[in-house]
């Protein structure tokens, strides 16, 4: 029940790391209509390719059981090394086919979703080998579509055929009088219009088996509110440990500030909400540098640490409000500012006896 309950409550798409996880584990979207089309694509086209030379090998092998059967030696031996030879023929007339065939079973899952190195779908698991597991699968609704979408799929493919080879059963009456090379021949024309109708079929059926497995995985794969936070928290932290280090950050940024304000030329206020503290050194600076800046009790602390040092502290409410939004602690002012901070650190710097 509470299983039931946590699946109606996966709602959510997956995330791409949910994703990712699945893929490691091996859980993919496979098809294998996939594997199907293409081992039965290339064993069409290595049959057409190379179905001339495996009918003729066929042909030389056989010929002499046709034209000739009362030479052939019929003691033991001699059958045995025959029916070496005609395994022989018939391996080398098909060997190019089925290699092919290997391959491309091979290549399918390449092609659907790469290269995948998983140990986890190859760990021996309990469930995989206890038989009420195994009957609970057998048994299951999913075992029961996939028992009935390859029957359908069976149907629809012997229909295809069938509606291929029923048009040529009444020529079937020609091909008593030929010669064996006449008849590979028309053999061959007929399995190569047969495959090209069957392959056309199955991939029709591999692309919605395609379109299918993927909706099915991505549905195995959604994932409840509740997941997709605790997910969001150990991939970008804990929302209140987070919020506790910009807090330790930001206590760190202002102990640094009122560590500089005694190091500042004047302190700009506005008078009582914004407070920024200015330095200028002509010798190392191109131009003056925010020291310090804060508004209301960060502000006044700065005023108070401005007196104890002896800090001129200026009232410029515009230039305050200005320097505090256009430049960042340790920033020098910016261009538009130069002229006003120019006029005042001159001013201060008269006061204290000292040269630009």
């Amino acid at each position: 029940m509470a299983e039931e309950q946590d699946d109606s409550q996966k709602t959510e798409d997956p995330t791409s790391r949910r994703l990712d996880e699945a893929r490691k584990r091996g859980q993919v979207a496979n098809s294998r209509e996939i594997n199907n089309l293409l081992m039965l694509t290339v064993f069409s086209l290595s049959v057409l390719l190379f179905g001339g030379t495996a009918a003729g090998a066929i042909y030389k092998s056989t010929m002499p059981f046709i034209e000739s059967p009362d030479l052939i030696p019929t003691d033991f031996g001699h059958l045995v090394e025959i029916g070496w030879q005609l395994l022989g023929a018939l391996l080398i007339a098909g060997i190019i086919p089925l290699v092919l065939a290997l391959a491309a079973a091979v290549g399918a899952g390449y092609l659907q979703f790469g290269l995948i190195f998983s140990a986890e779908s190859i760990t021996p698991k309990f469930s995989k080998i206890s038989p009420l597991g195994g009957l609970k699968r057998m048994f299951s609704m999913r075992s029961l579509a996939e028992f009935v979408r390859g029957l359908l799929k069976i149907a629809v493919v012997a229909s295809v055929a069938l509606f291929l080879i029923v048009p040529e059963v009444v020529h079937f009456h020609k091909l008593i009088g030929m010669e064996m090379i006449q008849l590979l021949s028309e053999v061959r024309g007929l399995l190569a219009r047969l495959m090209i109708g069957v392959v056309a079929i199955v991939a029709a059926i591999a692309t919605l088996d395609v379109i299918y497995q993927r909706m099915q995985h991505l549905r195995e794969m959604r994932m409840s509110r509740q997941e997709i936070k605790d997910e969001f928290k150990e991939t970008e932290g804990d929302p209140l440990v987070k919020g506790r280090l910009r807090q330790l950050r930001m206590e760190r940024t202002r102990r640094r500030m009122m560590a500089q304000v005694p190091q500042s030329d004047v302190v700009v206020t506005n008078p009582t909400h914004y407070a920024v503290a200015l330095k200028y050194d002509p010798g190392t600076m191109s131009a003056p540098k925010m020291m310090a800046k804060g508004v209301d009790k960060i502000a006044e602390k700065i005023r108070e640490i401005a007196k104890e040092h002896g800090i001129p502290v200026i009232e410029n409410p515009p230039l305050a409000r200005g320097l505090y939004a256009a430049v960042e602690v340790d920033q020098e002012v910016t261009p538009e500012f130069y002229k006003a901070v120019a006029e005042l650190i001159s001013y201060i710097f008269r006061l204290k006896g000292r040269r630009l």
